[in-house]
């Protein structure tokens, strides 16, 4: 059974790859992503505010009391006492570089162009293999348009990959009036590979104390539905590699992803929930279902009920909606309805 895939044009034992997730921020757990059978890993995010955060901090421990006496240069901190959150995260991305054989995919998030773009070059320098730009953002100002909206996202993708030689994913939203454009106008500024889609974290209320909170909530497997759409919408009509991410818990959420054309599934709430062993069941149940199946191979099932076959797919999405619609049954909804 040949389960090897590609992905940003790194050769994959498997499709299975660790998102983006706190338990990469522990150095012990990407061996034990790879001893599980990862075929590569995603390191956490670098906040771009915790790069504006870090410099802030060191001007301030650099620049202070220095109007008062030439020798204020020993109000410097001593390399080993001061460390900056950029500087431990490109360490880490070292470190996980010597101890484990599979590849290391680094991530920004961002928003806009600015400093962090500058850590695209350092992290390339640290070793990562490859470079996710995570790029999250909820516009508030009421006159941006849309165009200056993607031409903001276009340029940090273009910015980044002027400085970098290293494959370069984006990860975002799905909120496009046209997803499909975007994803060409991505791809013509060279990225390599789309992560689709990016969660938005909403905030709740707390009615008691009368607060906005943070609230979140780990995916279930309804929310592979959209990323399923898109990408079964843009296999074979973009050249980019496709990443599949949110939803994806068991070996069937991984397979649909594949048929749907996928070349990587990723993984993290599954992974926060059942823990970093479980890998090796849904890679199990993954092989399992091939042989049943009778495909030999990842390469031979991925994107065998994608849209590029269909010449217009837009009629084939409008088909499937009204069918949805109509095949509700006639009491769906009502408490007779067994739960």
């Amino acid at each position: 059974m040949n389960l090897t895939t590609n992905y940003l044009g790194l050769p994959l034992r498997t499709p299975l790859v660790p998102s983006a997730s706190p338990l990469t921020q522990n150095p012990d757990n990407i061996k034990r992503m790879e001893d599980a059978g990862a075929s590569a890993i995603v390191f956490h995010s670098l906040f771009e505010e915790q790069i504006r955060k870090e410099l802030y901090e060191y001007f301030l421990q650099t620049t202070q009391g220095t109007e008062s006496y030439p020798e204020a240069l020993n109000y410097f901190p001593e390399p080993a006492e001061f460390h900056m959150g950029p500087d431990l995260y490109l360490e880490r991305i070292a470190r996980a570089k010597s101890e484990v054989r599979i590849p290391i995919i680094a991530s920004l998030n961002g928003t806009k162009p600015g400093e962090w773009i500058r850590y695209a070059r350092q992290i390339q320098q640290a070793g990562a293999d490859a470079l996710e730009l995570n790029l999250y953002s909820i516009p508030t100002d009421f006159d941006l348009s849309s165009e200056q909206i993607e031409n903001g996202y276009l340029q940090v993708i273009r910015d980044v990959k002027s400085v970098v030689t290293i494959p370069v994913a984006v990860k975002l939203g799905p909120f496009f009036t046209n997803f499909g454009r975007m994803a060409k106008g991505l791809e013509l500024e060279g990225a390599n590979g789309l992560v689709l889609f990016n969660r938005f974290y909403q905030p709740d209320i707390d009615t008691e104390a009368l607060e906005v909170t943070p609230n979140l909530l780990l995916s279930t497997p309804m929310a592979m539905r959209l990323p399923m759409t898109w990408i079964g919408i843009l296999a074979g009509r973009v050249k980019m590699s496709l990443a599949a991410t949110s939803g994806i818990h068991r070996a069937q959420d991984a397979i649909k992803m594949l048929l749907a054309g996928a070349d990587v599934t990723m993984l993290c709430s599954v992974l926060l929930r059942r823990g970093i062993p479980h890998l090796r069941v849904i890679e199990q149940e993954l092989s399992e279902w091939m042989e049943k199946h009778e495909y030999e191979s990842v390469a031979q099932l991925k994107g065998s009920l994608s849209q590029k076959k269909c010449p217009d797919p837009s009629a084939y999405e409008r088909a499937l909606y009204i069918f949805a619609l109509n095949s509700a049954p006639e009491n769906y909804g009502r408490e007779t309805v067994p739960v």
